[in-house]
């Protein structure tokens, strides 16, 4: 099988967790795999274009096309399969609108034009079906041989509340700051930390401001004694893949999230983590954690087996390769 991928850049982190990790598992199954970006001039966009009938199938990451472009490529592309992880026929949470016409248009003439789609969760399958019945649930995984889980030593006073992810979710975590240092008020035995690019201010709450590095992503995840992905609810959040969850369980560290998408999948309220859903669920739920450190290893370990059983790149990628394989052997679709 000859595949061509299609994606936004090697750093973007959508692209390396829902492509680039399994591309050495595709390659040991004979799989020859190549990459192409989306940024390129439109003249070397032609080119590409052209080439596409020397590839058995193409592989979309969440790219929405207009419809004459799609068409351009649905006509010299043998098959193609569409991958995504974000709710991207929506606007963002910032946006007062969530309803785009542009997007969903885009978003509607790409699905009932693909061979085959592969969703990062429930609802952007649910997304789909109205379009195409071909799709199915890939979740987004982790490479747990980056992840060892972090030894069970003596709690550190003050403990660490920690949030590691990109400087478009930081709108997220700005939410839960004031609970947070309410909760300090009361309860002044630990620290935020935030690993990111950029960073929230607070003069309540004692801030931890930690520059984002893959060099010391792993290390930073065992300083977390809880780690925390607060959300709102609306249709951007109800396609969230729920990565920081995975990486957090990774290192056995455990979870108190707003149930929203994916996290009410990975997060099971009371056996490997905590859903919170209003300030006073985040105060209990923190503070019990926080105040039991045999609960934070009890829940922080059945996170890791979670992982282990669902969420782990060998799963995942295996599932992958089985459905590129499958499309490849059927028709093309009319």
């Amino acid at each position: 099988m000859k595949a061509v991928f299609l994606i936004h850049s090697l750093e973007v982190s959508g692209c390396r967790y829902r492509v680039l990790q399994y591309l050495p598992y595709l390659k040991e199954k004979g799989v020859e795999a190549s990459i192409h970006f989306f940024k390129e001039p439109w003249p070397d966009k032609i080119r590409f274009y052209h080439s596409l009938g020397n590839y058995d199938l193409l592989y979309i990451h969440r790219r929405l096309f207009s419809p004459l472009e799609f068409a351009c490529v649905r006509r010299r592309a043998k098959k193609i399969v569409f991958d995504f992880d974000d709710a991207i026929m929506y606007r963002s949470s910032s946006s007062k609108n969530h309803y785009s016409f542009s997007r969903c248009l885009k978003f509607a003439f790409m699905m009932r034009r693909v061979d085959f789609v592969a969703a990062g969760n429930e609802f952007l399958k649910s997304e789909v079906l109205p379009y195409n019945p071909s799709v199915a649930v890939i979740p987004t995984s982790i490479d747990l041989s980056r992840y060892t889980v972090k030894e069970n030593s003596q709690p550190q006073i003050p403990m660490t509340i920690g949030w590691l992810g990109s400087s478009s979710t930081l709108k997220y975590l700005r939410t839960l700051l004031p609970t947070l240092e309410r909760l300090y008020e009361e309860y002044p035995h630990f620290r935020l930390k935030i690993v990111c690019d950029e960073f929230v201010e607070s003069e309540r709450l004692p801030v931890i401001k930690k520059r984002w590095t893959s060099e010391e992503e792993e290390a930073d995840l065992k300083s977390f004694d809880i780690g925390i992905m607060p959300l709102t609810d609306d249709p951007w959040t109800r396609g969230k893949c729920g990565l920081k969850i995975l990486q957090y369980y990774g290192v056995g560290v455990p979870v108190v999230c707003t149930p929203v998408g994916v996290n009410r999948d990975i997060v099971e309220d009371g056996t490997n983590g905590f859903w919170a859903e209003d300030e006073d669920q985040w105060r209990k739920k923190l503070l019990l954690l926080m105040r039991d450190s045999g609960l934070r290893r009890e829940m922080g370990m059945k996170g890791r087996m979670k992982v282990e059983e669902r969420y782990r790149l060998e799963v995942c990628a295996a599932r992958l390769y089985e459905i590129l394989e499958k499309v490849c052997r059927e028709d093309r679709r009319p």
